[in-house]
């Protein structure tokens, strides 16, 4: 990707998170030990920050390095959104498994019927993940 589409996505994505956090670009320098100008700058896609205040950004914004540099559809599922949605499942897969006597379609739950459940809870949980991404993502950032 050349460096200036790189900002310009960069800087999209991190408008975005500003405003998902209701943060200023002025708080966002403070929080990261920068001035002013250097927020200013990565927010118009004139410079991209160094390494250690792109990682500090995506702790403090709680998203990985690859949320804030690619172009993404407003109200997909990050990494993160998959690993979270993934672990729920795991702990479900767990319990369900454990559960004497479960029954499932009036018969005892096999695996199948197991997984069966785990894909459709996954299922409501992305297109759930997804709607509160849509509704919660500011006006500006919305296409259309």
């Amino acid at each position: 990707m050349p460096e200036q589409e790189f900002n310009t996505v960069f800087s999209k994505r991190l408008r975005f998170y500003l405003a998902k956090f209701e943060m200023t670009q002025i708080e966002l320098a403070k929080k990261l030990g920068v001035g002013t100008t250097s927020v200013y700058n990565w927010c118009n896609g004139i410079k991209t920050p160094r390494m250690d205040k792109f990682d500090a950004m995506c702790d403090l914004f709680h998203c990985n390095r690859s949320d804030l540099i690619e172009e993404k559809p407003l109200g997909a599922l990050t990494s993160r959104d998959e690993r979270d949605i993934e672990k729920i499942l795991d702990q479900t897969r767990e319990q369900l498994i454990s559960q004497e006597g479960l029954m499932f379609d009036g018969k005892p739950a096999s695996p199948e019927a197991v997984e069966s459940i785990l894909s459709a809870m996954q299922i409501g949980m992305e297109l759930a993940k997804k709607k509160n991404k849509e509704k919660y993502t500011p006006k500006k950032y919305k296409k259309g």
